[in-house]
């Protein structure tokens, strides 16, 4: 067999690093990224958000942006969308503290409230985590006046539902549902694209500066599930092993895990884009035009109507696309320009803003 590199039609994407109050530096032990300075919690993996474009690292669009090739090459590389923005967001996350509790918008609301075209419906799958470690999903509000009285008296210890985690978990974060990351987890975010996040409650931290940290008490309660849903719904625990297995198919993204350990895994030709994301081990990638290695750590694109393509060696990976809609509501208070001319406005910009 014949070892090209970046021989398969499949892209790497080169990560955006993102410091923060709870990050630590686990991403560069499990994954031997060289990690800028700091606490980084965030790997933005492919992401054509504003605030943190990835960019091809090698064959036809290297340099160029997802939202490069979104807004020129939409249906040629990706399929027939309705969307302004591409849809799909992947990160790398390690907390070493909590994160703030928060919730997200969904898309009508986040169209309302804020002019963005996407609300935040996301999943985590929990790549490590140390012995009792937990998360927070969900609540016991069963009114929004009672959200306000918890933020007066500091109520949250009794509000706030916990849940156990370890690796291999998988959680279902929809829009509205209150959640917090908590310490020694790292894990892989798929969701769609924002950066939209209402926070609750911030563990009255302080930044670096010495401030509280912004609370959006008012959106929060206006978006949260009152009264929650069943939150044990959202969490899948002791998935069963196997080559293929479906983490979750909704209108917002369909993911797949692909275990590959002496059985080759095949991912065929699709109608749409996929985005490629390797969790642990490494292997091997091959196409009708060559192999290439990958390894833990690296994310990658493969256009609509590539492939067949085969995964071999002891390899973890985890696919992500969107189903094309039948139709795409837009509120008339959100224009579709706004997302475009955001793209344009970054482009000369890209990745600098201040951390």
């Amino acid at each position: 067999m014949l070892y090209l590199r970046n021989a398969a039609h499949m892209y790497k994407l080169k990560p955006v690093f993102k410091e923060r109050i709870w990050g630590g530096r686990h991403l560069e032990t499990l994954f031997h990224f060289k990690l800028p300075e700091g606490k980084i919690g965030e790997c933005w993996a492919a992401s054509a958000h504003p605030n943190g474009m990835t960019v091809f690292e090698n064959g036809p669009y290297e340099g160029q942006t997802l939202a490069d090739l979104w807004d020129a090459h939409r249906l040629e590389l990706f399929g027939p969308y309705p969307f302004a923005t591409f849809p799909l967001h992947v990160k790398l996350l390690d907390a070493r503290a909590y994160l703030s509790v928060q919730v997200h918008p969904n898309d009508e609301q986040a169209q309302r409230l804020e002019q963005e075209e996407f609300g935040k419906e996301e999943c985590w799958y929990v790549l490590d985590a140390e012995p009792n470690a937990e998360i927070i999903v969900g609540h016991t509000f069963r009114a929004k006046q009672e959200v306000y009285t918890c933020v007066q008296q500091k109520e949250w210890a009794t509000r706030l539902k916990t849940q156990s985690v370890k690796k291999g978990d998988f959680i279902y974060i929809p829009s509205g549902t209150v959640h917090a990351l908590g310490p020694g987890v790292v894990l892989l975010e798929i969701q769609q694209t924002s950066d939209r996040t209402y926070r609750l409650y911030d563990f009255d931290r302080v930044d670096d500066t010495g401030n509280l940290r912004e609370l959006h008490i008012k959106k929060a309660v206006e978006v949260m599930n009152i009264p929650d849903r069943r939150t044990e719904e959202l969490i899948r625990t002791d998935l069963d092993s196997g080559l293929t297995t479906e983490l979750i198919s909704k209108p917002s993204f369909t993911i797949m895990r692909h275990q590959v350990d002496g059985t080759p895994a095949i991912l065929e030709r699709a109608e749409t884009f996929r985005l490629i994301s390797v969790v642990s081990g490494e292997g091997f990638v091959q196409d009708e035009d060559g192999t290439q290695a990958i390894r833990a750590g690296e994310h990658y694109f493969i256009p609509k109507g590539k492939g067949p393509h085969l995964f071999t060696g002891k390899v973890e990976i985890v696919t992500s696309k969107v189903p094309v809609p039948t139709s795409h509501r837009v509120n008339t208070v959100y224009q579709v320009e706004t997302a475009q001319d955001k793209h344009r406005q970054v482009s000369s910009r890209l990745n600098t803003e201040p951390r």
